[in-house]
């Protein structure tokens, strides 16, 4: 069977619709009903059914782009190395992660393979750690860091390289009360304005869990998805807002932030990949620079007050 209907029928399957999926590929919608026509011919079996919508895949079709999906996933990646084996490209690294791992953790990675590695190409994508983990598993990625629990049907084809604990720490606006300070108890929130990451993120959740042990409920003002958004709007004295070290590592200016001293606010970042695949060369070593960027010490300042 040929890989053109193979990915053509993926491509329907995700838009939904396919009028939507032959504009996408560059072809009439003709052509592509009547590919699909036969690829049901040759399968035996009704692969799609029409909705209100578009069409959806019948049970047959799940299954079929199951393994459509690792079919083209395993051409592309022949393809990858041969190319790779005779020179005809550098290779490029796909990798996912959340907004603490694309804006301050994959640059100082980026910076210290391109060194080595000068001709890669790298392809980023911040996401939730659930879009990463489902890029990661299918073939989208590379590597992907997420936060735990992973939980996603299929998560046992995830390999974990690593896992390593971050800390979310408290900043403050200029002149605040907690200003200086290195720690805070949660009852020092109480009816404080908070710029909170948005609703539903793993971090979110950590920080939510925290303050309901502890009996308070935080004044949730501002919802971003960005860091940096939110370490602007506590500069311009929004509100207090919730950061990862790492961050604060990137942002010498930000101070060490305030860790909680009822508990630590602490996750578990992994680095994923799927079990079946074997990582590149060039992939191998980002790996390793990756590893090697997480598991670095963060310098400590000792002139904060208790």
């Amino acid at each position: 069977m040929e890989l053109t209907p193979l990915r053509q029928f993926i491509a329907i399957c995700e838009h939904g619709h396919v009028t939507r999926a032959a504009e996408a590929l560059g072809v009439t919608q003709p052509a592509l009903s009547a590919m699909l026509k036969k690829l049901e011919a040759e399968v035996e079996a009704e692969l799609l059914h029409r909705t209100g919508r578009g069409v959806e895949p019948t049970d047959a079709g799940r299954a079929f782009l199951e393994h459509a999906r690792g079919a083209v996933r395993q051409a592309d990646d022949a393809v990858t190395a041969v190319r790779e084996l005779v020179g005809l490209e550098h290779g490029s690294i796909r990798v996912g992660g959340g907004a603490t791992a694309v804006g301050y953790v994959l640059p100082r990675v980026i910076a210290r393979v391109n060194k080595d590695l000068p001709g890669l190409r790298f392809l980023l994508r911040e996401a939730g750690s659930s879009a990463v983990a489902q890029g990661v598993l299918a073939g989208e990625h590379d590597l992907g860091i997420v936060t735990e629990p992973v939980t996603l049907p299929g998560s046992s084809d995830l390999l974990r390289v690593a896992t390593f604990s971050d800390e979310l720490r408290l900043i403050v606006p200029r002149g605040h009360p907690l200003e200086g300070r290195r720690s805070f108890r949660w009852q020092d929130l109480a009816g404080e304005p908070v710029v909170a990451f948005e609703a539903g993120s793993a971090v979110r959740g950590i920080i939510d869990a925290g303050a309901g042990a502890h009996g308070v409920a935080l004044d949730i003002v501002m919802e971003l998805r960005s860091i940096e958004s939110i370490v602007q709007m506590v500069r311009a004295d929004i509100g207090v807002g919730f950061v990862s070290r790492f961050a604060l590592e990137m942002n010498p200016k930000l101070g060490e932030g305030l860790r909680c001293a009822d508990a630590k606010l602490t996750r578990e970042l992994s680095v994923v990949r799927r079990r079946d695949r074997v990582p590149s060369h060039a992939a191998a070593a980002f790996e390793r620079a990756l590893l090697a960027t997480l598991r670095a010490k963060p310098s400590r300042k000792r002139n904060a007050k208790a």
